[in-house]
Order: structure tokens, then sequence, then C-alpha cells
């Protein structure tokens, strides 16, 4: 093909990505009403700073939180035990030790925990009945219209450290007498008033942190909010309005950690209370990265609300996902699980979706807090396990402690492996060699260190002194097993492999082949007729919300269904999760059943998992609330502490059934079920830093288009059984005994492959 036709037709295909890239009015949350529940509300953030907007005793209110606003004072001290010490409780049943130590701190006192700001409401009675309450989530702004015709608005600036709330189509004549009735009150939050909140598993209302009387400055369009925490640390929430041309009333407000809280400006000579362009330009820019069609109306409007909270709660400066991240519960409690950075689960799956979903900027908010609280890292791997290299703790502060709770999670001995593979995808799917010398592989060779320090070489043989598998036997002692479980065991074999994939890479050739040495040092995983057992000599044999012992399916990939002896290992272990049912699931469990289903090319049974994780698990305003909502229809558990990652999973989980990255090659289209006749995507991104579009039209696949961001081999497994390229020479391409076809491209180079239609 001609360069000029090749241009033209790459323009082409760019201008159909964009066209099609926004999230359209049938993916925003709409309702007649305001939400009365504090998980229900309205979603705003911008990675800093977060609000719900929802209805209270009958005033509209805005939950105001920011992500690092937190009490770090530590409760477990860990100069009174060691995992040396655990290892010898646990051989010696004198387990009550370790729950004497390392969980009562948790559960017991209050802190470190998340902590809310403060809230701010607004006299309803002068605005009349809600007609409609939508999240536009391409703009990220929440709209209120009351039967008076008064409409309010509200987003927060997705640049600035400042949200903006609007009431507009004020009538004149009662404007004066209306104004008076809208202006905001501030709400703070029972640090001292002696209400000790309402159990969310945490029992801890927020009085019990012991804080001083905050104190509220007021003027006629101000107020400002001094809170004193803890050891001279303090926060402050500031709040402004005033009325502008064309009968509106338009204010701002901040929150500052440690540091003086200005007041908003606001332009009245300006139409837009703010950088409003500044804003939408940014979540234009962040929609246009990647987008998904799909004919499953539920899971394509859940996939579009995941995303969005994506864009609100990750920046590359903010602090890494929390639990509920800037949304904080707003109930007089500590946030459930206090908020904190569970690194045994849910920090890694709330990151599941920036790889595949291209949107690897949101990504290096995880990478740049774990690289932060790197050195310290490496004093608790020192004091705790007493060997040099890097280890991650389970449950953790933003400044990097480790908090406690139940030990074999809290402070696990591979939770660093599973961290350190956002550092490999970070670098897999970008292949930015730059921050694979500078951050990636030293990071990877820390953790790798620590587990050779770790574990112990007897016959050749690898061994961890103590091993568990994510909330297996809960917080008992035989929880921990003196085998490799195969979730550890998974770990520790991705990790080596990856250290060495990217010692080689950064071409340190004597290291990756260390890295290999201590690979084949690795027992083999335990394995039966079940499948992937928990353990050596214990079979799954209940149902179990942590997919533990299936990592080396997924996350970490180290099995492929195309691979025969691995495909009767897979297809043995779902059926073994089938038999046990789903009565201990919590919603993320069926999150990451999706991407388990996808991976095993099971496409009805993954589309199956997120139906029911949509329909059942989440809240109305989208929200992953872990419990089943509609009684118990798919899970005993019906309560409803609301978390994050089982929203993000979810996201990965339409990703995988669309496009894989396996061991070397990309496959697309893996797991589309056969009822879905029409499907496209644009702009996914594959390990090797390829961006694929593809579609399916009346049930056939028919275009798909590779980008190459770098040089490099590509390589993939197409759903065509015969298929021609008009972009590239045929002669260019290979193909191997799997189906896999192979092309050199160069960077910025585009092949796109067209159905034969054999």
């Amino acid at each position: 093909m001609p360069v000029t036709k090749k241009v033209l037709l790459l323009v082409s295909v760019l201008i159909s990505v964009i066209a099609c890239a926004q999230p359209g009015k049938n993916h925003n949350l709409q309702f007649d009403h305001l939400a009365q529940k504090w998980d229900e509300a309205m979603p705003l953030g911008n990675g800093r700073l977060g609000a719900l907007v929802w209805q209270k005793q009958g005033r509209l209110r805005l939950s105001l939180d920011r992500a690092d606003l937190w009490d770090e004072r530590k409760a477990l001290d860990l100069s009174k035990f060691t995992f040396a010490d655990v290892e010898r409780w646990v051989l010696n049943k004198t387990y009550d030790s370790a729950h004497l130590l390392g969980d009562a701190p948790y559960d017991q006192v209050p802190y470190p925990t998340k902590l809310p700001a403060a809230a701010m409401e607004f006299d309803l009675t002068s605005l009349g009945k809600v007609v409609s309450n939508t999240l536009d989530i391409k703009n990220a702004i929440n709209i209120i219209t009351f039967e008076s015709g008064i409409t309010f608005k509200c987003y927060i600036h997705a640049t600035q450290n400042t949200g903006y709330f609007t009431f507009e189509n004020i009538e004149e004549k009662f404007f004066h007498e209306i104004f008076k009735t809208l202006v905001p009150k501030l709400i703070v939050h029972n640090y001292n008033n002696g209400n000790s909140g309402k159990d969310n598993h945490s029992a801890q209302g927020l009085e019990k942190l012991g804080y001083a009387q905050g104190t509220v400055t007021e003027t006629a369009n101000t107020i400002s909010y001094h809170q004193p925490t803890y050891d001279k640390n303090y926060f402050e929430v500031a709040i402004t309005w005033q009325k502008f041309p064309g009968n509106r009333m338009i204010g701002g407000w901040t929150i500052n950690n440690n540091s003086k809280a200005k007041i908003p400006v606001l332009n009245i000579a300006s139409s837009d209370p703010a950088d409003w362009a500044g804003h939408t330009d940014w979540w234009k820019k962040f929609w246009s990265r990647s987008s998904v069609s799909l004919p499953d109306t539920l899971i394509e409007k859940q996939y579009y609300l995941e995303m969005y909270k994506l864009g609100a709660v990750s920046r590359p400066a903010a602090p890494a996902i929390t639990l509920q991240a800037v949304w904080t519960a707003d109930n007089g409690s500590l946030p459930p699980w206090k908020g904190d950075f569970h690194n045994d689960l849910n920090t890694q799956l709330s990151y599941w979706p920036v790889y595949t979903g291209n949107h690897l900027t949101e990504g290096e908010s995880y990478i740049n807090w774990l690289w932060k609280n790197k050195t310290k890292n490496e004093q608790y791997t020192r004091q705790y396990f007493g060997v040099e290299g890097l280890n991650v703790p389970g449950v953790v502060t933003l400044n990097g402690d480790p908090i406690g709770g139940w030990i074999q999670y809290a402070l696990g001995p591979t939770v660093g492996a599973w961290c350190a593979q956002h550092f490999y995808w970070q670098w897999k799917y970008s292949m930015d060699e730059i921050f694979l010398k500078a951050k990636a592989y030293p990071y990877i060779r820390r953790v790798a260190t620590y587990l050779e320090n770790i574990t112990r070489l007897k016959d050749g043989v690898r061994k961890l002194p103590l091993s568990s598998s994510p909330e297996y036997n809960d917080n008992r002692v035989d929880a921990w097993f003196t085998e490799w479980s195969n979730f550890d065991l998974a770990l520790v074999k991705f990790l080596f492999k990856a250290a060495g994939e990217t010692a080689a890479a950064a071409g340190k050739k004597s290291e990756a082949a260390h890295w290999q040495t201590l690979l084949e040092q690795l027992p083999g995983y335990e394995i039966n007729e079940t499948g992937f057992t928990v353990a050596p000599g214990q079979n799954l044999n209940s149902s179990h919300r942590h997919m533990s012992q299936y990592m080396a399916i997924y996350p970490l990939a180290l099995l492929d269904i195309n691979n025969p002896k691995d495909k009767t290992i897979i297809q043995n272990s779902l059926k073994r999760l089938e038999e046990m049912g789903t009565r201990a699931w919590c919603g993320y469990s069926f999150s990451w059943m999706a991407s388990l289903y996808a991976r095993a090319y099971e496409a009805d049974k993954a589309v199956k998992q997120l139906q029911i994780f949509a329909s059942n698990f989440c809240a109305p305003n989208s929200f992953h609330l872990n419990g089943d909502q509609k009684g118990g229809e798919h899970s005993g558990f019906t309560y409803r502490p609301f978390t994050l990652e089982g929203n993000f999973a979810f996201a990965q989980g339409v990703h995988e059934l669309l496009l894989q990255s396996r061991d070397g090659y990309i496959e697309v289209f893996p797991a589309v079920p056969h009822n879905w006749k029409e499907v496209a995507f644009n702009n996914l991104r594959a390990e090797g830093a390829f961006i694929v579009s593809a579609k399916k039209e009346n049930g056939v696949p028919t275009t798909i288009t590779v980008v190459a961001e770098k040089n490099g081999e590509l390589n993939i497994r197409l759903p065509f059984r015969t298929w021609l390229s008009k972009s590239t020479p045929m002669e260019l391409f290979k193909r191997n005994d799997n189906g896999i076809i192979s092309v050199n491209l160069k960077k910025g180079q585009t092949v796109i492959f067209e159905n034969g239609y054999e």
C-alpha cells in the first residue's frame, strides 16, 4: 500500500477511536431523588480531594474528604516479636502470643487510621422536591434539579485542590431571600463529642481518637475550620460563597493537611467559578485513552462507572488507593477496616485495570507510594524478618508503617512479591527503559534479595519457614503451613521469574542467571484431582472468598490454558471452585472469578460473574458493598462495608474478555460470548507497549488494529481462521504451530489485520 494511503487509513482509524471514546449519557448515574445513605451518594474526586453528595435529615450534604488525612500514631510494637518468634509459636502451639501482640492492637486501639474531614450542608426547604439527580461521568459533575427550577451543581477540579458548587436559576424576585437560606453550614465530625457511632467493621467512634475541640471561624461569606489531630498535627477546611451575575450563588471549598487552608478564589468576572475548561480537558483526555462497546448494558454501564471512579481516585502525586480512597465513611465511626492500605489483596486489585485499560498514569500512584516507602519497608524487613532486602507489610499506614491485624496476612512473608508485580506490569506494558533501570528492576531485585534470604535451601529445594493462604482458616494457628501454600509459592515463582526477565532487559546477565537458578530451586505446585490445593494435604473443602491458591492462573499468569498440562490444572481448579459454591464469597470474589474464567476461555461463565457483581454486590451508585445486597441470593454475606477493590477488579474482568497479555503473546477477543454479536474496543494496551483496537460485527470479528509504541516483536493470536493485512506486506509475518502470528514493528508503526472470511 502506498505511504499516503497508509497514513490516511491510520488517520481514519484514529478518528474513529476518538469519536467513540467518550462515555454516553446512558452510563451516568441518574436518579429522581437524593441518596439517603453516605455509601449510596454521588462520588466526586481528583485523587487528593473527595466528596459524597447525598441527603441527611432533610439537608443536602457534601461529605468532604482528603486522601492524606491520617492519624499515624503507632499501636503495633514490632520490637516485641519477630517472624522467628511466630514460627516458634506455630510449632509450639503457643499462638496466643501472636493474637496478643499482633492482632489486639489493631482491634483495640483506634489508631492508626484514615480520617474523615468534615461535611457541608444546605437547607432544602426553599428548593422543593428533587426532580433529577445526575452524575455526569464524562465531565465529573453532579447536577441536581429541583421542582422550583433551581439547579445545584458541584464538582472537584481535576487538577486543583478545590471543589466548587453553584445554585443557578434562582428567580430574581426571590433571589435575596433564597440566597440567605442557601448559605452552607459546616458540619464537624464527632472527634470529641462523646458519640460512639455505629459498628462498621471498626467498632470505634471517632471521639475515641481523643482530639481537642476544633475551632470554626465564620464571616458573612466564609467558614474556616481548624482541627487539631495528634502530635501537633492538624487539618483545615475552608469554604466560601458569594452572589454572581445571572442570579447564581457560587462557592468553593478546600482541605489542607498541616497547612493553613486558604479561602478559594472565586472570579466574579468569569462565567465559571474556576478553570472549568482545565477540568473538562483533563477528563476528556482521560476518557480518550480507551473505550469499550458491549451488548450487555448492565456490564457496560458498570464498567464505565468503574473507570470513572479510577479517574476520581488516582493521580501520580496523590496517595495510593486505600480501601475507600477519597470517600471515607461519613457515619460517625472510623472507616471500615480503618480505611487503610491492605496489600494482601485490596491495593493490588485496585490497580488491575490501569494496564490493559491504557491508564498507566493512574497506575503511577501505587508505584510512587511504594517507592516512597521503600526505605521504611526495608527497615521493617530487617527488623521483623531479620534479613536484608525488601518486603511490604500487608496492612499499612500512609507513611508505610505496619498496622497489624491477622498477622499471617498483615505481616505476610510474600506481600512484597505481589506489590512488585505492579512495577513489572508498569514496565511490561510501557517498555519504558528508563523506568526499568531506575525503579522496576531495582525494586524487584530488592524483593528477590529478601526472598532469597528468607527462604531456606535444603537438598536443593527452597522453602519458606512459614506459609499461608490469605484468609484460609482465618486467624487460627492452622492458618500457617510449614510447607509452601500455592499462594506463596506462585508469588515467589513469579518474582524470581520477573527478576530474571527485568535483569536481562537491564543488561545484567549474571544477575539474570542468578535469579533463574533460584527459580529452578523452587518446588512444583501442590496439585491433585481438585486442581490447585491450598497447601500440601489441604484441599479447598468449603466455599472461600479469596482466590489465593489460584494466583498462578490470575493475576500472575504463570499457567496458560493453551498448554495441555496447564489446561488440566486450570479446569480441575475451576470445577472444584464450582463444587464448593459461592456462599462464602464477597463481591470482589466474583470480579476476580471473571478473570479466572476468562483465562480459561469460559466466556459465558466469566460474564455471569460480572453480572452477579453488578446486580447483587453494588449500591445504586455502583459502590462495591462486599455483601450480597439482594438478601443473600449468591452469598451468605449480606453486610455492606464499602471497599473499592471489587469495583476495579470488575473493570479488569471486562478487559480480560476482550484482550489478554499472556507469556510472550497477546490474544484478541479470547473470551467473548458467542451471543455477543456487536463488540468493540479502542486503544486497550497490551504487554510490549502495543495499543490494540478491534471490532466484532454481526457475530464476526472483522478488524484488529495494533499500534507499536516502542520497537518490538508483536506476537498475537487472532480470532480469525484466515486473515489478511493490507497495511503490512504478508511476507513479513511468521506463524508458529500454535497459531501465533509474529511481526517486527518499529515505534509508531501500525498493523491492521482483517478477517479473511473463510
